[in-house]
């Protein structure tokens, strides 16, 4: 048990989201800020230079994302960690660990200051080191298991909703955010399309372009272009070009 103030990172690629919780923390004199990182390799080399005694992590961040921040530094090493993301779909994994706490944007002041009490009177007990082990039984669970996104947050207009996946027909890339096609309306999400394209289920979701990945379940036919270049149109009636490559065989679609 210490009395000494909690040292606290603040690893997040939202500029709004690092000055919330940053204000938050300065509001509580029992934390004490120590850096702030925007992105995952910073946090890494943030978290082995400074060791900080809780980490508030966004789960999704640029070039390494939250879970591969944790896999990095090792569970030896690993501080508190209070999950923070706009991805629903992270709680399950989040609270099998028992990770700290998880926090979903947008979190309110209430809502955070609950969040930094479990902090206080954990870090202050005997307990602080049953994290490791929690964290260790998650990165074990997401390896062995590979869970793919049941339905996607949506934030619109001050609203959150959320779409399952099933609906969408197709995905297309815009720089750093990407565009859900469905058969009633385009919804905008902030993430690169390999980083969806990583989170869903690959029986479902092909990669057919470097810019769009489509549901195989709303292909309604194949048309043979030029030079083994197929287009392939979407039961919408959207037009999508792709290649097909052999491989060992097979025949699959390929990014262009």
């Amino acid at each position: 048990m210490t009395d000494r103030p909690i040292r606290a990172l603040i690893a997040d690629d939202e500029a709004l989201a690092r000055k919330f919780i940053r204000r938050m923390l300065k509001e509580n004199r029992d934390f004490e800020i120590i850096g702030e990182c925007s992105n995952g390799k910073e946090t890494v080399a943030m978290i082995r230079k400074e060791k900080p005694d809780v980490v508030f992590l966004d789960v999704q961040m640029p070039e390494m994302d939250g879970l591969a921040v944790l896999e990095s530094i090792g569970i030896e090493q690993l501080p508190e960690i209070i999950f923070t993301t706009a991805y629903e779909q992270y709680a399950i994994r989040a609270f099998e660990l028992h990770a700290l706490d998880y926090l979903l944007k947008p979190f309110d002041q209430a809502r955070f200051k609950d969040a930094i009490k479990y902090a206080k009177e954990r870090f202050r007990s005997d307990r602080h080191n049953e994290g490791r082990m929690q964290l260790s039984a998650l990165l074990e669970n997401i390896k062995n298991k590979p869970q793919y996104l049941g339905r996607l947050v949506i934030k619109a207009g001050g609203r959150i909703t959320f779409l399952p996946t099933n609906e969408i027909n197709w995905i297309e890339a815009d720089d750093k955010y990407v565009h859900l096609h469905t058969s009633k309306a385009r919804s905008m999400v902030r993430q690169t399309l390999s980083a969806m394209e990583a989170q869903l289920n690959p029986a479902k979701f092909r990669r057919v372009h470097r810019s769009a990945i489509v549901n195989v379940e709303r292909i309604a036919e194949l048309q043979p272009l030029f030079s083994g270049e197929y287009s392939i149109l979407l039961q919408d009636g959207t037009k999508l070009q792709v290649q097909i490559v052999r491989a060992s065989g097979k025949t699959a679609l390929a990014d262009r």
